[in-house]
């Protein structure tokens, strides 16, 4: 076990910190557990809390173009109020519910390239330091996994996923960013429209699947944007023929041209918007179908590297922090 030593404000001879997540991906919703290992440093120190944070990497559009920066969106406390001597070693188990809304970071096994971490902070007399990122796994929901497994069987493709930052009007979002799913049209579709975005709002009852097309421009008409919404239940998994609904789904939304509300920029893929993962790869898997690219390996080698460097790299340097969430179990 690597213990990773926290020497900023906590200064050299401080506590070393390791958090270590129980194995497997978690799905929203789902528990987060594992165990937070404490070494002591070089003399005692009184530890006044332990506390994780949930952390995603996340795009934001603005006047001078586009950032990128680490949002908090979730926060649990493990412990405090104790002390702990020089050199002991104490473990500190935790557990806590993962929120709803937390993005998908994989589907069938393999990665989609985006970011989330859980970051271990660590409260000594005053002072407070914050230890590395440790990645987090999410797979989807059975319900989200079968509307996307829908989609591959009607002929779409993964194209990429990203995180962006800011709110879609008239829906019950509660994190401060949302997921999108970018996928290359069936062939059907590729007259009609250039890529489908989809975004999952999960509750403890079920789903909004907020669906955006970017339309192509035609003879007669210019491209433009459109945006449907639709919800579903976490029991009707089992007994939904999920491919017809997601084909009524898009024959909705290809005939939809009155723009949904929202706030922040979702739907706003005019000119110089580039729409892509959090690293600015795309993941291509071809229209070959959503679950033949994913699970035929063919997420692109250098977006899995990027997420591997973020998290082996330093991940605070040179990136912008857009402000934590209050949300403190």
């Amino acid at each position: 076990m690597v213990f990773k030593r926290l020497l900023g404000s906590l200064g050299v001879g401080g506590p070393s910190v390791d958090t270590v997540l129980d194995p497997g991906a978690v799905a929203p919703g789902g528990t987060v557990a594992g165990q937070v290992h404490l070494q002591g440093g070089g003399a005692d120190f009184a530890i006044e809390h332990i506390t994780l944070e949930l952390v995603a990497r996340v795009e934001a559009e603005h006047a001078e173009g586009e950032s990128e920066g680490l949002v908090v969106f979730h926060q649990h406390v493990v412990a405090g109020g104790f002390r702990l001597a020089g050199d002991e070693r104490r473990s500190v188990p935790f557990s806590f519910v993962l929120p709803w809304e937390t993005p998908v970071t994989e589907l069938y096994g393999q990665d989609l390239g985006v970011v989330l971490g859980v970051r271990t902070e660590l409260g000594v007399a005053g002072a407070r330091d914050k230890g590395d990122l440790d990645p987090l796994a999410v797979r989807p929901l059975p319900v989200q996994e079968a509307v996307l497994e829908a989609f591959g069987q009607l002929g779409f493709g993964f194209k990429s996923a990203d995180l962006e930052l800011g709110r879609i009007g008239g829906t019950g979002q509660q994190l401060p960013f949302y997921q999108e799913i970018e996928l290359i049209p069936a062939p059907r579709y590729a007259h009609q429209v250039d890529e489908i975005e989809v975004t999952f709002l999960a509750d403890p009852a079920g789903l909004e699947v907020v669906l955006e097309a970017d339309k192509r421009s035609g003879f007669h008409s210019e491209g433009h944007d459109a945006l449907a919404r639709f919800t579903v239940g976490h029991q009707e998994v089992e007994k939904t023929d999920w491919n017809a609904e997601v084909e009524g789904w898009l024959r909705q939304l290809v005939e939809h041209r009155a723009p949904y509300a929202h706030d922040g920029h979702h739907g706003h893929h005019g000119e110089g918007h580039h729409s892509g993962p959090g690293m600015g790869t795309a993941v291509a898997a071809g229209a070959a179908g959503l679950a033949v690219g994913v699970v035929g390996g063919m997420v692109a080698a250098e977006v899995v590297d990027e997420v591997g460097d973020f998290f082996e790299g330093d991940d605070e340097g040179d990136e912008e922090e857009y402000g934590d969430e209050d949300g403190e179990d």
